[in-house]
């Protein structure tokens, strides 16, 4: 733990050597960087002589000097940026009004000026009252939930955070001779601070002000564990030295590569777990613990059978948070054991990749540990402190924190999802993301290689919708290649526009004779699957506004242009003749009204043909019945072409027109392999598409297991007949789905 008031450094004259004081912060930086922080040290350096203004009693007894010092030693500890440093610098002095903000605006720059006013809106936390004190010590209030979430709202960049936990960590340590500010700051930290602290992940801060806190608010409580700890430290070292040695000898005989650390638990945490699981202070098997740093998950197994092999373990106290990590993507192995002595003893098992994110980075133990979040607080508050704590991983992995801050703010934040990689890593993505966008942000290649995912261990389609906390395993394979339904909006694989244009890039990049090869099959196969045998490929490329059939052919080959785009343009396209078209609004047999235009003849009723049931989007023609009104047939129609053999005066020009939306009828046809539920799949996907069903013939070959099934349903257009048959194909056991032609 840092005490770093220890650490600064004052000559035989009494005055600080800032030279010195820059050579012993936890950081390197540039010449031109420790030049400015000089620069920051002396001006406080000079408005400590200046009387406080309006800072309230204490600051006329405090040093924003030194404070300043501390402050930006526990801000380098934590590798933040330079402008984090100066405003750790300055701001004890802007708080006590010794320094104008416009005169630090103007020396530093804006970002500095924003930051130590951030700090300052926080400070106004300070000035609230907080309720009586909880008998049972970390059981929140309304009022301070209420000032925990008001603190939160106000950052907007997490080096605010920061800056305020450093200054509250330096106030803490400087009252231990004033017996009220102890109170007062002691409350004010355990209620608000610590727990800060602990959902950002700092660990090396939030020890330090649960301990403090916890001494200076429960005096008598701390007191007596202190005694009981100390009565036994020198036995704890040495039984920890023994520990370790014993470790040691079997470790390196078995080739593991490995770091021993013994870890004293500190005192808040052991008080709590006695009040939490109603123990005492013999059952506390965390005392006595050692950490076992390993290079590999499969070390980490190893080690573990090493120690159980050493050592008898004690039942019901492990757990291994690896193979199912905590719901934050915490990951270690825990165990306790009778160690040397007869002794209790825990060891925790880990690579170092999980330390350092156990301990400051994205495992942080906010959520899964906090009495804050078993008592429920509101879900914007969370959602802040997960905001907080994802730009803090940022600015672990960049070490840019300032433009991570100014990137990302909260309110273009909130409609995000976080999720952890197998290390633990957090990806941040749209709500809705699935899968295949988990893919594509973590790696271009890994997205184009996806050919299956894993959420918390299950297996999932690649169309699931990610929840935040969930941890995502891709499964890929070296041959595979992206696939062009994942660009169809309507099967729902990819929400992110970046992934899509990563996607569709790929098969830009793709040899232009390829992807027109590629494109005509799927159009062609596709207008075969809706049973359009009559196509105009010019004129549908002509209304996508493309100079060719091939520009048409190798723009849907190539991903930029979708299948159902296509559809939508046959569906829509009505041809201009140079005769006025009449509009004849007719009556189906289902009583919708069916619009088509037939050119040159008067008022008649129109109804679709039973042998083909035209769709909107067919190619059609009319054919005037006996009884003086007009039967619409697709121009391929087999009953058609026998009419207009025999009387093809009767045979008239239509075409589809504009009007209200109507439902037609259409035969499916699906062979299939049976198996239980199939029908259930099926009639599901027409009811969650909102179609109708109107008849089901189903018939089962016994001999082969194979079933055959003849539906009529009513679909509003080709789009949507487009988009059922593709989720009809992707069901178990089904072999080929197709509208019926005849």
């Amino acid at each position: 733990m840092v005490q770093v008031r220890q650490q600064t450094l004052i000559n035989e004259q009494g005055v600080i050597d800032l030279d010195k004081w820059l050579e012993q912060l936890p950081m390197v930086l540039e010449e031109s960087d420790r030049s400015r922080l000089l620069q920051a040290c002396e001006l406080v350096k000079k408005a400590q002589l200046s009387p406080a203004a309006d800072a309230g009693d204490w600051a006329v007894e405090s040093n924003c000097f030194i404070a300043g010092l501390d402050i930006t030693i526990i801000l380098a500890d934590l590798h933040v940026d330079l402008d984090c440093l100066l405003a750790g610098v300055l701001y004890r002095a802007v708080r006590e009004g010794r320094l104008d903000s416009q005169q630090v605006r103007q020396q530093f720059g804006e970002g500095v000026t924003d930051l130590i006013e951030g700090v300052l809106r926080m400070a106004a936390i300070s000035d609230l009252p907080l309720q009586s004190e909880s008998p049972v010590l970390g059981q929140a209030h309304d009022q301070k939930d209420n000032i925990r979430k008001m603190l939160i709202a106000l950052v907007d960049d997490v080096r605010v955070a920061l800056i305020k936990l450093a200054e509250r960590t330096c106030a803490i340590r400087s009252v231990k001779e004033d017996e009220t500010r102890r109170r007062q700051i002691g409350r004010e930290v355990f209620e608000v601070y610590a727990p800060l602290a602990h959902r950002l992940g700092i660990g090396q801060l939030k020890w330090e002000l649960e301990d403090l806190s916890f001494r200076y608010t429960h005096a008598e409580s701390y007191r007596k564990i202190a005694r009981l700890l100390d009565g036994k430290r020198l036995e704890r070292d040495s039984f920890i030295a023994k520990v370790t040695e014993e470790l040691t000898e079997i470790l390196r005989s078995a080739g593991l590569e490995f770091k021993i650390a013994g870890r004293a638990k500190h005192i808040y945490s052991i008080w709590r777990k006695m009040q939490r699981k109603g123990i005492g202070f013999s059952q506390v098997y965390d005392i006595r613990a050692v950490r076992i740093l390993v290079p590999e998950i499969k070390d980490c197994y190893a080690t573990l059978g090493l120690v159980h092999s050493l050592w008898h373990n004690i039942p019901n106290e492990f757990d291994d948070y690896i193979a199912n990590p905590k719901e934050n993507g915490y990951r270690s192995l825990h165990t306790a054991v009778v160690g040397p002595e007869g002794k209790p003893l825990e060891v925790q098992i880990r690579t170092e990749s999980m330390d350092f994110e156990a301990e400051l980075g994205v495992c942080a133990h906010w959520r899964y540990k906090g009495s804050d979040a078993e008592n429920g607080l509101a879900s914007s508050y969370e959602e802040k402190i997960a905001w907080l704590r994802q730009v803090l991983d940022w600015h672990e992995e960049t070490g840019d924190a300032r433009g991570v801050a100014e990137q990302f703010s909260f309110s273009v934040a909130q409609d995000r999802v976080y999720t952890f990689t197998p290390d633990g890593d957090v990806v941040n993505l749209a709500y809705g993301a699935t899968p295949l966008d988990f893919a594509y942000h973590v790696h271009t290649e890994i997205g184009h290689r996806c050919r299956g995912a894993k959420v918390n261990g299950s297996l999932v389609p690649l169309t699931y919708q990610l929840q935040t906390g969930e941890r995502v395993e891709i499964l890929t394979s070296n041959e595979a290649q992206p696939r062009r339904d994942w660009l169809q909006s309507g099967l729902g694989y990819l929400k992110t526009t970046r992934a899509k244009a990563k996607v569709q890039y790929w098969f830009k990049s793709q040899a232009r004779e390829d992807n027109i090869t590629t494109g005509r099959h799927l159009l062609k196969k596709e207008f075969k699957r809706l049973a359009l045998t009559s196509v105009d490929y010019q004129r549908i490329a002509k209304k996508m506004q493309l100079s060719t059939v091939e520009d048409m052919f190798a723009a849907v080959g190539a991903g930029e242009l979708a299948s159902s785009q296509v559809l939508n343009a046959a569906q829509d396209l009505v041809d201009r003749a140079p005769e006025p078209l009449l509009r004849i609004n007719s009556v189906s047999g289902n009583g919708q009204h069916n619009h088509v235009s037939v050119n040159g003849v008067g008022s008649l009723h129109t109804h679709m043909a039973g042998c083909c049931k035209p769709l909107p989007g067919d190619s059609i023609a009319g054919y005037i019945t006996k009884g003086g009104g007009v039967s619409i047939h697709r121009v391929d129609c087999a009953r058609l072409m026998k009419l207009q053999e025999n009387t093809p005066r009767r045979v008239v020009e239509t075409e589809w027109s504009e009007g209200p939306q109507d439902n037609y009828e259409v035969d499916v046809s699906i062979e299939a392999f049976d198996r239980q539920g199939l029908l259930s799949d099926i009639t599901g996907l027409f009811a969650n598409a909102r179609l109708n069903v109107l008849t089901i013939n189903t018939q089962t070959n016994k001999r082969n297991n194979t079933a055959t099934m003849r539906l009529r349903v009513e679909v509003p257009d080709l789009g949507s007949l487009s988009k059922l048959l593709e989720r009809i194909e992707r069901l178990k056991n089904v072999v080929s789905v197709a509208r019926v032609s005849e």
